[in-house]
């Protein structure tokens, strides 16, 4: 065990810029059952200070490297079964650093259905493939007569035979093949193509009509765009290789011959090359091709999982609106608008229905209830969701408020994205019980201004909407990406014990969702926790979970002062060390920056507490429980301009940054149809990644550069040196079908065999 935590530890440590050493703590640590944020924060000295990044890099590290140790000890043991593992052998599988390199070395020994090459030796054909191997100036022909008999009728089935023999050995030597992925991987160009007769269907894709790059280089989410053609069946996809090298011996088969010195020296040399290059364009090129359709596959899958994982982290440490009295409003056409009124601390108030758009057209009538709505609940807040009808309902409460005396709410468009799974959610159910589905949505949009994170948590990620192609990638892995974000961000900004929810506590390190649930059931029968120590009365929780979640967890004026910082209860003692040496009553002494800032942290260490513990105590005292988000604040729309019929290239505007992708923004200004600032047009300078310059949530000045009202598309631009360069949103934008199910189990006809081989190669396990 100690052998395989120092060789985990050892490859992880290049890996994610640590040493071996910090490696095999974090490791140490993560078995033990300690969560990222925990070790993160409090756990500095064991590790060395790694930080979230690193310590998430690494877990995930380390479920790779674990299962790929699984899969060489089941290979060994199955070789070893067969009698047939060498010290060589073993010597290549040890090494073998991938799954790709370990399935390449166990394919000769894998069982698999009969192949030509077994029904050829059954024929007694493997004698004359080992004869023409063997003597390399001899005629295969001539050495083929001997071999006619029974089910061999002639000359050309015998070399036939044997052409199928020598192909498995070329198919199934493990350093030929990474050589040949290899070239592949330095040459290979991926290529699309329209299916013929759907030009006019799948015009949402006309970018890949007939499009070419080099497979090395496809970004992800183009590559992404040209799988969901070919999966809703409007392309045809295809990897290929030295298409252009004019040579009758292509490069991939004269690797194959170097491999197996097949030279000019007679004629089994030139029975052997030709039997290359059939093997080549027959087998390799086409199970090589799918190899690299995988990789593409999971290249892009990856980065579009590590775009939809930031842009989940901006918007869940959005800014706050704060504890004030919010009305939030359900746009809706011919359904009405809903709306919920909910107190400072979330606690709904009341909730109605009001019907300003046809049929009924109630304006008068809706706006007098709103404004009446507004004095009697001294709304600070109006929440207006941004989906249809949110323009529509945003003038019609601009226009109620110019007519509304004294102190008048600020308006706010919200995204509205997921609030109609939350809505229908069990979480939403115990919560409202008796309230209608769809005014559940007002009071989560509401919330959402408050406190995004706090209401955000109790919806499934994938459902929030900031994700590029996300339908598309593997659930799995999505779903483990986005959690992460999710307790990272909640245990960065902290829980008010008193009042979160079991959602947003079951995301708090350590907590599982039934301890949560138990947390509040404590809390409701017994009323507000006074110190975090109070948490050890709750059913199932023990000290092993109070160790992980106490640091996270916060009781504004509890009867500890420290229970409301970010300083661990393990570490009190230390802290109190502090305060004793400034002489002050703690009450006093946090916040008080300079008195803090006089002391020498060295003198608080001990055998327990280091440096890093030791200065991260002093800056938490300096700002007890601060907030990580930035100060709120929001976009203005423009009035007169709620279609993307009103655009008109040249109008400056301002939006929000609601999606960021890999070649761009997506900016809501208000018109239904958010437009895209592309990479090129983020800034007067190069931008290489989007995030240098934007994130979800911002408040940004965009000027239109060009408006595609057929295909719903707006160009936009944030340059100042002319952004009317700015080129047409491309294709490989998340077209966002409305039930998208990608890499079915069968193709069309249409797709021909490699499409048919592509869609079960693509199958997830």
């Amino acid at each position: 065990m100690a052998a395989d935590l120092r060789f985990l530890a050892a490859a992880i440590a290049a890996e994610i810029n640590a040493r071996p050493e910090q490696a095999a703590a974090a490791i140490e640590l993560i078995d033990d059952g300690a969560t990222v944020p925990f070790i993160a924060r409090y756990r500095k000295e064991v590790t060395g200070g790694l930080d979230d990044t690193q310590l998430r890099n690494l877990a995930e590290r380390l479920v790779y490297l674990r299962e790929l140790e699984a899969r060489r000890s089941t290979i060994v043991d199955q070789i070893n079964s067969q009698g047939k593992m060498t010290d060589e052998l073993a010597a290549k599988i040890g090494k073998a650093t991938t799954k790709a390199e370990l399935e390449d070395l166990y394919l000769p020994y894998k069982p698999k259905r009969r192949t030509r090459a077994e029904i050829a030796r059954e024929r007694g054909l493997g004698p004359l493939a080992e004869a023409i191997w063997a003597d390399r100036g001899v005629d295969p022909a001539k050495l083929a007569e001997a071999y006619v008999k029974d089910e061999v009728t002639d000359v050309k089935v015998a070399l036939e035979g044997a052409r199928d023999i020598v192909a498995e050995t070329f198919s199934e030597n493990a350093d030929l093949l990474g050589k040949l992925r290899q070239h592949m991987r330095a040459g290979a160009m991926l290529k699309a193509k329209v299916v013929d007769g759907k030009q006019e269907a799948g015009a949402k894709f006309s970018d890949y009509f007939d499009h070419s790059e080099r497979w090395a280089t496809a970004p992800g989410h183009r590559a992404l765009a040209m799988l969901r053609g070919w999966n809703e069946e409007f392309l045809t996809l295809t990897i290929e290789v030295d298409q252009d090298d004019p040579s009758p011996v292509k490069p991939a088969q004269r690797i194959i011959a170097l491999a197996f010195d097949i030279r000019d020296r007679g004629a089994a040399d030139r029975w052997l090359m030709e039997a290359a290059g059939w093997t080549w364009r027959v087998k390799l090129s086409v199970s090589l091709s799918l190899d690299l359709m995988r990789e593409l596959r999971e290249r892009a899958e990856e980065e579009a999982i590590h775009v939809f994982a930031r842009n989940l982290k901006d918007l869940l440490l959005a800014a706050p609106a704060g504890s004030r009295t919010t009305m939030g409003l359900d746009p809706g056409i011919r359904t009405g608008v809903k709306v919920a009124i909910v107190d400072a601390t979330g606690k709904l108030l009341e909730t109605t229905t009001v019907y300003p758009f046809p049929p009924k057209n109630d304006i008068r009538g809706t706006q007098a209830e709103l404004a009446s709505l507004i004095r009697k609940h001294n709304v600070e807040l109006i929440a207006i969701g941004n989906g249809t009808g949110s323009r529509e309902t945003e003038k019609l409460v601009a226009d109620m408020l110019l007519n509304l005396p004294g102190q008048k709410p600020t308006k706010v468009i919200v995204s509205e994205a997921g609030a109609s799974v939350y809505s229908a959610s069990e979480t939403a159910a115990l919560e409202f019980p008796g309230l209608d589905v769809s005014l559940r949505g007002a009071v989560s949009i509401a919330r959402r201004l408050q406190d995004p994170l706090a209401e955000l948590v109790k919806i499934e990620p994938k459902s929030i909407g900031v994700g590029q192609y996300q339908h598309d990638v593997d659930q799995g892995k999505l779903s483990r990406s986005l959690d992460a974000v999710v307790e990272d961000a909640v245990n960065a900004v902290g829980v008010d014990l008193n009042m979160a929810s079991a959602p947003l506590l079951s995301r708090v390190s350590g907590l599982s969702r039934s301890i949560a649930e138990a947390i509040v059931a404590h809390r409701d029968q017994n009323g507000a926790f006074s110190s975090r120590k109070d948490l050890l009365k709750v059913a199932r929780l023990g000290n092993r979970t109070f160790e992980q979640a106490a640091g996270f967890l916060r009781i504004p004026n509890g009867k500890e002062p420290l229970d409301s910082s970010a300083v661990h209860p393990e570490a009190y003692g230390v802290a109190k060390k502090i305060v004793a040496a400034c002489g002050r009553d703690l009450r006093s002494l946090m916040g008080d920056s300079a008195a803090l800032k006089a002391l020498d942290p060295k003198r608080f260490i001990d055998e327990t507490f280091g440096l890093p513990t030791v200065k991260d105590i002093i800056a938490e005292l300096e700002k007890p429980g601060r907030d990580p988000r930035p100060s709120f604040k929001t976009a203005t729309f423009a009035e007169g301009v709620d279609e993307i019929t009103d655009l008109k290239p040249g109008m400056m505007l301002e939006g929000t940054v609601t999606n960021v992708a890999a070649f761009g923004a997506f900016v809501d200004i208000g018109v239904h149809q958010d437009g895209l600032v592309h990479v090129s047009q983020l800034a007067d300078r190069f931008v290489k990644d989007p995030h240098e310059v934007v994130k979800a949530g911002d408040v940004v000045k965009v000027r239109v550069v060009e408006v595609d009202v057929k295909r719903k598309r707006i160009a936009l631009t944030m340059r100042k040196d002319g952004g009317e360069t700015a080129p047409a949103p491309r294709g490989d934008r998340d077209v966002r079908p409305v039930n998208p199910k990608m890499m079915k189990t069968e193709k069309p006809s249409s797709q021909g065999a490699f499409g048919a081989a592509l869609a079960e190669a693509l199958k997830r396990k």
